[in-house]
């Protein structure tokens, strides 16, 4: 069967899987997974038509399949089809550095070489690279060529968005396999927090703050993971403070933020201290993950059992029915067994205390250090 063959054979099964047959939508898709065009094209992946990511390309096939169903036009179809191929090709670009930690850095592709807020960023990139991180930058020149320079070519991603203007790609990641060009804004977004494991903001226009809320948003409800997210000014500069007074002063004072939002985010005007904090953040929090209703924290080393005792006094608020506990990783888990784990029943709300709790465990590692 030609691959032509087996679209139109999903394409003529779903036209004709429609609620008068008195099959609902699972029992339709459970169709189309069955059929032996979709098996074919699973078996040519060299898949298990019955694994669970053979369960998700079914699932895109099908969903594909339904915009010609629903009458998607010419433009619908090229945005989506577009979207699916810059996704898929810059996940292929980042995973063979999925376990190297990587930090976004924004700010202004104006800013001059010779202001120090190039500099701090040139210094901040330098020092993240040292320690072991890669950088994420938008390619462009000022704070993003700083960026990528101070952690140089190999510790270095680029995303890079095509405009009809600032459209080079700066010196340091020009023509390197790492450069990704993106036609949308939004699945360029979606790879700088999927790929990040910490945010960095430095002066910068409409874009810059864009992509600072975006990012505060994200963590403040959940839809990313607890990330230390720094806003760093040069020495004696106030672009930050200014804009940490205004969101005190206009939107924590009128009730549209809670005041542990303010937790999320840190503003430092020493680049070499906000990279510390950022670095710090990790000292032994490692990562976090959902099991259903359940939150874990993987560390790197275990609490003591009264350090345990305390964080359910600190922070008895984010639990919802039980207590924190400690212990070993759940049956659901397949990814980092041997780390020790906290784990809860998250209330699902105040994020920024959440991220008050990772400060704590991160100090309670630091005092069975000394």
């Amino acid at each position: 069967m030609s691959e032509a063959e087996i679209v139109r054979e999903l394409r003529d099964q779903h036209n004709t899987d429609t609620p008068s047959n008195g099959q609902n939508g699972k029992q339709r898709y459970s169709e189309a997974h069955r059929s032996e065009g979709m098996k074919q094209i699973i078996a040519e992946a060299g898949l298990d038509p019955s694994s669970s990511d053979a369960r998700r390309l079914c699932e895109m096939v099908h969903t594909a399949i339904k915009l010609q169903a629903d009458g998607a036009d010419d433009g619908e179809l090229k945005l989506v089809s577009r979207s699916i191929k810059e996704l898929r090709y810059a996940l292929k670009v980042f995973r063979p550095y999925q376990e190297t930690s990587k930090i976004s850095i924004f700010g202004s592709a104006r800013t001059q070489e010779d202001h120090p807020t190039y500099q701090a960023a040139l210094t901040f990139g330098k020092i993240m690279a040292e320690t072991g991180w890669m950088v994420i930058t938008g390619a462009g020149g000022g704070i993003m060529a700083a960026g990528n320079g101070g952690a140089g070519r190999e510790a270095s991603f680029g995303v890079s968005i095509r405009l009809p203007f600032e459209t080079n790609a700066n010196q340091h990641i020009v023509g390197d396999p790492k450069l990704i060009n993106f036609r949308y804004f939004f699945t360029r977004k979606l790879m700088f927090m999927w790929q990040s494991k910490a945010v960095a903001l430095f002066a910068g226009g409409f874009g810059t703050q864009d992509e600072g809320f975006e990012a505060l948003t994200l963590v403040q409800t959940g839809k990313a993971p607890t990330i230390p997210i720094v806003m760093v000014d040069a020495p004696g500069l106030t672009y930050w403070k200014r804009w940490d007074q205004y969101v005190r002063e206009e939107l924590l004072t009128a009730g549209l933020i809670n005041e542990e939002d303010l937790n999320l985010y840190r503003v430092y005007d020493n680049p070499q201290e906000a990279a510390q904090h950022v670095i710090d953040f990790y000292r032994n929090y490692h990562s976090q993950r959902f099991v259903k209703d359940t939150l874990i924290f993987r560390m790197q080393r275990p609490l003591r059992d009264e350090q345990v005792e305390a964080l359910n006094e600190e922070f008895a608020d984010l639990v919802k029915e039980g207590k924190i506990e400690q212990g070993g990783p759940m049956e659901q888990e397949q990814n980092h067994l041997e780390l020790p784990r906290l784990y809860f029943h998250f209330a699902k709300r105040a994020y920024g205390r959440l991220r008050m709790m990772v400060d704590r465990i991160n100090e309670m590692d630091k005092q069975n250090a000394q």
